[in-house]
């Protein structure tokens, strides 16, 4: 993958420095990679942003922290999120499909994360410059 374009490369075969590409990313969420399985998205959640509390009922989630501090929520209703954990790089979430979920930034740089979803859960092609109004 070329080092100065960050776009979705799927389905095609591509070989990435996902520490690098996530960092270099300043997107909210933006699809690496979407095929007919699996999907790889890149994150930069600004501080004391949150991904958003969601739910994907079929689909499981790995989410792996490469810079920054954040919170994740995570429990099987939306009004009850009593799994808490602190996460920094290294770190890896695996959130389970159905699992209501959020991750805070409680640091004081941008969270870079990458987050692989299987099935796909976004769009081909997906780039959100900003995280989305709710």
């Amino acid at each position: 993958m070329p080092n100065e374009e960050l776009r979705d490369y799927g389905p095609a075969p591509v070989v990435v420095n996902i520490e690098g590409a996530t960092k270099a990313n300043d997107t909210f969420r933006m699809a690496l990679w979407t095929g007919r399985y699996l999907q790889l998205t890149l994150m930069s959640i600004k501080p004391g942003e949150d991904i958003g509390q969601e739910m994907h009922p079929a689909t499981d989630q790995f989410i792996r922290v490469e810079q920054g501090e954040g919170m994740v929520k995570m429990g099987n209703r939306k009004d009850m999120l009593s799994f808490q954990r602190r996460i920094g790089p290294s770190d890896a979430v695996i959130v389970p499909a159905g699992t209501w979920h959020n991750i805070v930034n409680v640091g004081n740089v941008p969270l870079k994360v990458y987050s692989i979803y299987a099935p796909p859960q976004h769009p081909r092609g997906t780039v959100q410059q900003t995280k989305p109004v709710m």
